[in-house]
């Protein structure tokens, strides 16, 4: 007997600024099994009890050590056999990472909610977003070989292809559609991991899940897709669906979603 099970991701760009817009009350209405949140600019015990009234079995959640910085949470209804916040990949103590361990089936999945480095900043910090990134691939490497199916979401803070993005040519020598950053994500799939949204849909362009503030950028829909469900190959056949849910206000990103069944 198989279920499908639902994983909804989303850069809230500040949890306590979206509990007071309202803005997570929708997932009351979305039976998920997992959320996971990134950018919640705070401490684990400042995250408001209030987002929604939903009350999932188990969460855990990450906090920068410069308080209203970075920052994750997890929310799941499927039972965790481990949580840690992965100190081996965010060595800075960023507050970057949830990953949790859990049994689906005969699967043995280790799931990821990640808020990658952005790299806009100086070139140091580009020079940490890519050492992040190698730290996380053989990270998920080593689970791989220990037999774990992987799931990664959350903010990459790259666009990988020029279909991702609505003005390529001109973000060319920016950080977030640098060469080097689109590569890795080539490479870290060339290890064998999907991008769930390009499995379903193919190279549907114009669909978008961070927008500037700035010129009305969401409203004309110049965007960038830096959110991703990545799934390790073994899982391939037990994707059903994954979006975006672009209609969700209260962040400059929207949320994204993942489908399986097992």
């Amino acid at each position: 007997m198989t279920k499908t099970y639902k994983f909804i991701s989303w850069n809230v760009n500040g949890i306590r600024a979206v509990d007071k817009k309202e803005a997570l009350k929708w997932v009351d209405d979305y039976n998920i099994d997992i959320l996971g949140v990134q950018e919640t600019k705070s401490q684990k015990d400042q995250i408001p009890n209030t987002i929604f009234n939903k009350e999932f079995s188990f969460k855990t959640a990450s906090e920068s050590k410069i308080k209203g910085r970075s920052g994750t949470a997890l929310f799941s209804d499927i039972k965790t056999t481990f949580d840690c916040t992965c100190p081996s990949v965010d060595i800075l103590d960023e507050g970057r990472i949830n990953e949790v361990h859990f049994n689906l089936g005969n699967k043995d999945i280790a799931f990821f909610n990640v808020y990658f480095p952005n790299g806009q900043s100086k070139e140091e910090r580009l020079e940490y977003k890519m050492e992040f990134y190698d730290r996380f691939l053989n990270h998920c490497e080593n689970l791989k070989k220990d037999g774990k199916s992987i799931i990664v979401c959350g903010d990459v803070n790259t666009a990988h292809t020029e279909i991702d993005i609505a003005r390529p040519k001109a973000n060319e020598n920016t950080s977030g559609f640098l060469k080097m950053e689109r590569d890795w994500i080539t490479k870290f799939l060339n290890h064998g991991y999907i991008d769930t949204f390009r499995l379903i849909h193919g190279d549907i362009k114009d669909k978008y899940s961070w927008w500037s503030y700035r010129a009305n950028a969401r409203e004309n829909n110049v965007g960038w897709r830096i959110d991703y469900f990545y799934v390790s190959e073994d899982l391939k056949d037990n994707i059903k669906n994954a979006y975006i849910l672009s209609d969700i206000m209260g962040s400059d990103h929207c949320p994204i979603g993942l489908e399986i069944e097992i």
